[in-house]
């Protein structure tokens, strides 16, 4: 699994998006002190099931590779000259 390039920076927003999403969908709301690791979790199973990303195999299911998931999946989604894909 090769590192993006601000990956931190990538996942966070890809989170503070994701919960946007869960939040006009209705799925879910969470406290600013919900652990980042579950709502992660929570942002890549709707993703997966809304069929926005391919899932990962189940024995590679972890906080790592979910994190390095979602952070592929918002730089597909910012535009080209975002500051965080620079």
């Amino acid at each position: 699994m090769k590192k993006l390039k601000n990956e931190t920076a990538l996942f966070k927003e890809a989170v503070r998006v994701g919960l946007v999403y869960l939040s006009k969908r209705g799925v879910a709301e969470f406290e600013a002190t919900d652990d980042l690791d579950f709502k992660a979790k929570a942002v890549y199973t709707l993703l997966v099931m809304d069929k926005q990303i391919q899932p990962l195999p189940k024995d590679r299911e972890n906080s790592q590779n979910i994190r390095h998931k979602l952070a592929i999946w918002i730089s597909k989604l910012l535009p080209a000259n975002h500051d965080l894909l620079k």
